[in-house]
């Protein structure tokens, strides 16, 4: 079989080793022909998975037309903001019912779309499903044991994709509940940031485990407002990748989210962590669609007038503190 992958980021460079550890060939897709020069003459991407070689039967190439014609599926893992442009170049060569999933995670900011309902509107003829849960680019790609789901609005979608990444080392679950499974993965990124804040500040895990609880709860009313089912948060794409998340340094929205919790400005802190985070990307969105859905999100809030409206952290954590009395389960 021929897997294309589009983006050669962390978790684009993880996946095909993953995918191409199964005996595929993957033809790993660069956006700059630089870096396609780069990995093809290291056989690895020093900059943000740094000894992790690549199999022979990874081919890296620039050429769009040359990485997905042909290809049996088509995987997606490009930063949110480049999602829309990515997958206007990609439809060119998307034969109509071929399968694209889309591994990133995140929201478009300007129309506060899922990336899943962007590559819809762009490639109209092809199949979408996601794959999403607690998978550090890191331990994928060195073979820890990991547990993702692919959701798709049809079953035999997510199951043909859960049979092609299914490994003894990366498991692979399935569920038709698309909306649910992206914004858990796209908004616990605000919440790792803010749990990032929270350990640079000095806290203990008594506050980052309330980001956490409390965080999901914002997260779960937000998408039953969406339309999406409860028990979903409660998941792999909840729950789960929102513990790893908040918890890990591999995550770079918690590591960004450590330095604005010591004082650096949030453009300090970018170019600190030197990749793209999510977080600070989607904390935009997410305010947009609390208000857009009247949901209650005091944590999304804070996070917003934290990142974009100069708010002082310790003045953000005595508001949440200190909000009027309410019931858990509202």
């Amino acid at each position: 079989m021929k897997i294309a992958v589009i983006g050669s980021g962390s978790w684009g460079c993880a996946a095909s080793i993953l995918l191409a550890g199964k005996g595929y060939s993957v033809y790993l897709w660069s956006w700059q022909q630089e870096e396609t020069d780069r990995l093809n003459r290291d056989r690895e991407n020093k900059d943000v998975l740094p000894g992790k070689h690549f199999p022979d039967n990874i081919i890296c190439t620039h050429n769009m037309a040359e990485c997905v014609l042909d290809s049996d599926l088509i995987v997606t893992v490009v930063p949110s903001p480049a999602t829309r442009s990515t997958a206007h170049q990609l439809s060119e060569y998307v034969k109509p019912g071929q399968i694209v999933v889309n591994l990133s995670k995140g929201l478009e900011e300007s129309t506060l779309l899922t990336l899943s309902q962007v590559y819809k509107q762009e490639i109209p003829q092809a199949k979408i499903a996601v794959m999403s849960g607690p998978s550090h680019a890191e331990e994928v790609s060195i073979g820890l044991p990991t547990t993702n789901v692919a959701a798709a609005d049809d079953l035999k979608t997510a199951e043909y994709i859960q049979n092609i990444f299914m490994t003894d080392r990366f498991r692979v679950y399935t569920g038709t509940d698309v909306i649910g499974t992206e914004l858990g993965g796209a908004l616990k990124n605000v919440i790792a940031v803010c749990a990032g804040v929270s350990d640079g500040m000095g806290y203990g895990d008594n506050t980052r485990a309330a980001l956490m609880t409390r965080g999901i709860a914002e997260i779960k009313r937000l998408g039953i407002a969406m339309g999406a089912k409860p028990e979903t948060f409660a998941g792999l794409s909840g729950i789960g990748d929102l513990i790893v998340t908040c918890t890990s340094m591999h995550s770079r929205n918690h590591r960004a989210g450590i330095l604005l919790g010591k004082g650096y400005t949030l453009k300090q802190t970018l170019d600190e962590v030197h990749m793209v985070v999510e977080g600070v990307n989607t904390a935009k969105a997410a305010y947009e669609l609390g208000k857009k859905y009247n949901v209650s999100m005091p944590i999304i809030n804070e996070a917003y007038k934290l990142l974009f409206e100069g708010k002082d952290s310790k003045s953000a954590v005595n508001d949440l503190m200190t909000r009027d009395k309410t019931s858990e389960n509202k």
